[in-house]
């Protein structure tokens, strides 16, 4: 945890915001695999973790803006959870150290806020993404269970996303040290790469860094020699003498902060002709968009710096054609490059993604319905304390080439004849995690290999 100070700070912040009524802070319960003592790793709301900072299932939390009153509401452990596993601090002793001094037993919850909603009081909570606090809250305030989360206050979301968003000194400290765990996750996988290997080798390898810095994985482990998919978590295929391996991961620490990366390398020693000539205008495209970032610069501008890049490296490939621009309205880029080129990132991956992206990443500005383009987390004017990622790429999907070129969609753009010998090449992409500073930007975390150079050389 943070010191007591970071969590009673956050709260009087957030209290500002409002006039009256509850603010509700759901956290997370355990949840079955397949049956109920047989549970995935727990993982605490993280907003809950941003106000409270405690770290296990089976709370939630009121601030009564009325009554001037904070109260943590879970149940203590029985003699027979004790047994199980272990005896640990009540949740009294445990809420002190968040600067909460009140907590009442869980049952109390459900009828202090519905006691309050049928006084009319304002009752201010955040969307739920998990079905069991959902049917908490629709049970509660008497509604759909699958209309609740149209409920939620968007006073709420905003308020929470304006205070998340911007990272304090010890927050970048602390996605720093997640940053420098998945560096060494993917560096590991460069070093052992080799035909012959499987992917879920090299997946497990990578996961295995991460549970031995004490925290675990931010997100599931992306580590494929078929890139073109791009949330590809199928780790069965064997490696084989001239695959491209793309590997996506990051490492999550003790207190929650995420880390993610991506890193493309040639599973033989050395780069083939063609994929270094992808590689390289991947780079460049990555390059182009790193450098942009500063204050005040929207995140869609640096989404098509990215896309020009490739735009243009796909037409010295002979690829596409025609103007630039008009190819990249048209949305003709988005054959080779079909999604965004980052989101925010902090306590979740792609952070407060739960909250909803046209509030959190575009700022209440309607999102574009254009293929490629739709895909961008955010679009928004950066800010000082913006941590985000930047990861363009070139991918080759062979099932896009023949959809699009059936429609003969973009074919002022796109030289059809000449995708095929492409298709098998896979999918190359390249991503750091960013610091957006007062001046400009800061790239959080020590150097990943990413020139082809260095690339070679870590894999030696």
């Amino acid at each position: 945890m943070f010191p007591t100070a970071t969590y009673e700070y956050r709260r009087r912040v957030l209290e500002s915001q409002f006039k009256d009524g509850l603010l509700v802070f759901l956290g997370n319960n355990e949840s079955p695999m397949n049956y109920a003592d047989n549970c995935y790793p727990f993982r605490q709301d993280s907003t809950f973790l941003y106000y409270f900072g405690l770290d296990q299932p089976g709370l939630a939390a009121v601030i009564d803006l009325d009554e001037g009153s904070t109260a943590i509401y879970g149940d203590e452990l029985s003699i027979d959870d004790i047994v199980w596993m272990g005896d640990l601090p009540t949740i009294a002793d445990r809420a002190r150290q968040t600067g909460v001094s009140e907590t009442r037993p869980r049952a109390d919850f459900a009828r202090i806020v519905g006691e309050a909603a049928r006084a009319g009081r304002f009752v201010h909570f955040l969307p739920p993404y998990r079905a069991d606090n959902a049917l908490l809250l629709a049970s509660i305030l008497d509604a759909s269970p699958t209309e609740i989360g149209n409920d939620a206050s968007l006073e709420f979301i905003l308020a929470v996303a304006a205070q998340r968003n911007i990272k304090s000194d010890e927050e970048v400290a602390e996605i720093e040290r997640a940053v420098a765990i998945s560096v060494e996750m993917h560096t590991a996988g460069m070093r052992m790469a080799r035909p012959g290997m499987r992917e879920s080798d090299i997946a497990a390898e990578v996961e295995r860094v991460a549970n031995a810095a004490g925290g675990g994985i931010s997100f599931p482990v992306i580590a494929t020699i078929r890139g073109e998919t791009l949330h590809n978590h199928f780790h069965g295929n064997t490696l084989a003498e001239g695959d491209l391996f793309l590997l996506d991961a990051g490492a999550q620490t003790k207190m929650g902060y995420a880390g993610d990366l991506s890193s493309t390398f040639p599973v033989s020693p050395a780069f083939s002709g063609r994929q270094r000539t992808i590689y390289e205008i991947q780079l460049a495209s990555h390059r182009a968009a790193v450098d942009l970032l500063a204050p005040g610069v929207p995140n869609r501008d640096v989404h098509f710096a990215a896309c020009r890049v490739i735009a243009e490296g796909m037409k010295d490939l002979g690829l596409m054609k025609g103007n630039t621009e008009d190819a990249l309205a048209a949305g003709a880029h988005a054959m080779f490059f079909p999604c965004g080129t980052g989101h925010l990132m902090g306590l979740d991956v792609h952070d407060m993604e739960d909250l909803g992206e046209v509030q959190v990443g575009w700022a209440g500005q309607p999102k574009s319905t254009q293929f490629g383009l739709k895909s961008l987390r955010l679009g928004r004017e950066l800010e000082p304390g913006f941590v985000i990622t930047i990861e363009p790429g070139i991918y080759f999907i062979a099932a896009l080439v023949e959809r699009w070129q059936g429609e003969g969609k973009c074919k002022g753009y796109i030289r059809y004849d000449k995708l095929d010998d492409y298709c098998g090449l896979g999918g190359v992409r390249i991503e750091d995690d960013v610091l957006i500073t007062a001046d400009g930007h800061r790239v959080l975390g020590p150097p990943i290999p990413k020139t082809v150079d260095e690339i070679e050389a870590a894999m030696a």
